[in-house]
């Protein structure tokens, strides 16, 4: 039997690849960041991601590049991919906004709903509910919300002062936007040619309340991949649930 949300899912994404990622020398000094490889996996950040686009119904991607181009290129050319990939190159700094527009000109299908991830982000959960929920709002965008561990041990206080408990490195009480996107076909017409959608587009969209924010589910793995420390995290992680 069909699924009738199936339609109203995207078959496309843009990845944004361009960053620098000075946090991560020296790992990024003969690479760009989504070109650095999680220990232990053989595998560069990008790869895992295309692959994750792909299990999820992903078809067609454009990569946006910058930093060391390409080196990311030459990958993507000499590797077996599970979807088709076109790069695109900012030949001066557009800004995460003018960037992601740039990057979604070469959608093949400008008409058709698209996903959106940032090229440092390792992670694990179901697009296609991130799509049904988009839909179901009736959202021009929508945002995965992630709540990352903190860096530090919390402290659990009573009412008097009295420390009751220490916890290892809980989950932030606050949702933080997570990077990965699901993006309505005129959304793009609302990016700015050139600076940051999260100043401009999100806010606006947000008071016109456009803008959904998908919490990832509980249980799910996510990471930004931003500095050596999240390197190596992530490998114990992948390492103990046997990936």
């Amino acid at each position: 039997m069909t699924d009738p949300s199936a339609a109203s899912r995207p078959t496309q994404a843009v990845v944004l690849a361009g960053g620098q990622g000075s946090r991560l020398r020296p790992y990024t000094d003969d690479r760009p960041k989504p070109m650095v490889e999680i220990p232990g996996t053989g595998t560069p950040i990008i790869g895992h991601q295309l692959s994750w686009l792909a299990e999820e119904g992903v078809t067609d991607v454009v990569v946006s590049c910058g930093h060391l181009a390409e080196v990311l290129q030459k990958w993507l050319e000499t590797t077996e991919l599970p979807v088709s990939v076109t790069t695109v190159v900012e030949t001066e700094p557009l800004g995460r906004g003018g960037g992601l527009k740039y990057a979604a000109a070469h959608l093949p299908d400008p008409d058709r709903p698209w996903y959106a991830t940032n090229g440092d982000i390792w992670t694990r959960f179901s697009l296609r509910d991130m799509a049904d929920f988009h839909t179901e709002r009736d959202a021009l965008a929508t945002l995965a919300l992630a709540r990352p561990r903190l860096p530090w041990g919390a402290v659990q206080t009573d009412g008097f002062g009295h420390i009751t408990d220490f916890i290892e490195a809980p989950p932030s009480t606050f949702e933080i936007n997570a990077g990965v996107y699901v993006f309505s076909p005129g959304f793009a017409d609302l990016l700015p040619e050139r600076g940051d959608h999260e100043r401009t587009t999100f806010p606006r969209l947000a008071r016109e309340r456009r803008l959904a924010g998908f919490p990832i589910p509980q249980g799910s793995y996510w990471r930004a991949i931003d500095t050596a420390k999240d390197l190596t995290e992530a490998a114990k992680e992948l390492a103990a649930q046997g990936r």
